[in-house]
This record gives C-alpha cells, structure tokens and sequence, in this order.
C-alpha cells in the first residue's frame, strides 16, 4: 500500500474525507500541573531498573488482580508520547496498552497524522487495570503517576498527547471537563512537555460523531509540534 493510500485509509476510519493543512495556530498560555518526584533517577540503566519497579509493584491494592502489569510499549526516544488512563481486559491479559479495536483506532489516528505506532511510546497513567475498567482512584494515581512521570524523563518526548477525561486529568492535576482542556497546550513535569488533549479512541468508537473533533485535535497538535523550538 502506497503512503497516500495509508493515509486515506487512516483518515477514513476517522471519518474524514481529506486532510487540508491550515495556518499555524498560536500556542495558547500553558497550564502546569504538580507532579510528584519520580521514583527511580535517569541513567543508562534507567529503563531497566523503572521496569522492574514497575513489574514488582505492590504499592497500591490493584496489584492483587492484575495477571500483569503494562508498562508501556514503543520507541524509547520518541518525539511524541502517548498517554492513556489504565489497561483494560485485553491490555491485562497481553501486557502492551491500547489493543484490541480501541487500539487499532489509536493506529489510525496516529497515522493520519504521518505517526507511525511504533515512532511513539506509549503508556498509561495506572500500570494495573482498576476491576471492572473503573476510573482510577485518587490514592492510585498518587502511588502510579511517579512512574509514568519517569518514564516521560526518559523518554524525553517533545510532546505528549493524552488521550481522553480521565487520562488528562490525572496527568494535568485538574478537575475541568475534556472540552475545555481541548484546543490548548497544557504542560507536564519538570521538563515542562507540552501536552494536547483528545477524545480516547475507546470513546469514539462508541460516539463516531465525536471523530471529527478528535481530528481537529490531532491537527491542532501537530501544529503545535511543527513549532516547538528545534531539538537539541
């Protein structure tokens, strides 16, 4: 399959018919959240030793039902990291975040935006799927968050997109509501990563009308990217 017929079959599972650049937008005033301090330090044995505190973690309930943790999956020095809430059924059983349909959709809205799944990494906020796919708990967060906060020093991503409600509050410390995180660059940790707000694509699947919101934000994201100062 050509690279434009990738992209057509991308865009199409979004519902959209073409893609039509637009000027670039304007960064808007970030919005910084507290993160805690994380828990191992970054180093050459950095993802090793984060991977083994991961997989042995006992620090909240969660780990008594879990068949496994899900650490995250996907390049280690990526330009774009991609957050999500917690495994669910499927993501506990494989141990890799965003499978199954909810996964392919992810697929293809990271291509529609010239991303290819494996350039990224990407992870969620809870390691451990919460029983019954309920949202996270505050005290959960507080014991899971410093390892996704190690996992973006060491990954060093230039942007971060975080991927539906609950994904977005945790990660930016805020109650407001998806809609009004949306449209605007938020911030994260001491790196001070731009974050971008979307619909989670478990979402979209269930309201398809919601797509072409979601394009707009991928859009909106990659001209966010496009003017980030050049890498070091």
């Amino acid at each position: 399959m050509s690279e434009a017929a990738r992209r057509a079959a991308y865009l199409g599972a979004l519902g959209i018919d073409q893609w039509v650049p637009r000027r670039a937008v304007a960064v808007p005033a970030p919005l910084t959240a507290p993160v805690p301090a994380p828990a191992v330090a970054s180093s050459v044995d950095g993802w090793s030793a984060l991977e083994a505190c991961v997989r042995d973690c006992v620090r909240c309930p969660l780990h008594r039902g879990r068949t496994q943790t899900v650490f995250g999956s996907g390049a280690r020095r990526a330009e774009w990291m991609v957050v999500g809430e917690a495994p669910g059924a499927e993501e506990d059983r494989q141990g890799e975040p965003f499978v199954g349909p909810a996964g392919q959709l992810l697929t293809a809205m990271l291509g529609a935006i010239g991303l290819a799944r494996d350039s990224v990494f990407i992870a969620n906020v809870l390691k451990c799927r919460p029983p019954e796919n309920r949202d996270p708990k505050p005290e959960e967060v507080a014991e899971c968050l410093p390892y996704l906060a190690q996992q973006v020093e060491l990954v060093r991503p230039r942007l971060i997109l975080a991927f539906g409600r609950v994904a977005a509050q945790n990660l930016l410390g805020t109650e407001a509501t998806l809609g009004s995180l949306r449209g605007t660059v938020h911030r994260f940790g001491p790196l001070n990563t731009p974050v971008v707000v979307t619909y989670h694509p478990a979402y979209l699947l269930r309201s398809p009308g919601e797509k072409r919101k979601a394009w707009e934000d991928l859009k909106f994201a990659r001209q966010v990217h496009a003017g980030l100062p050049a890498a070091d």
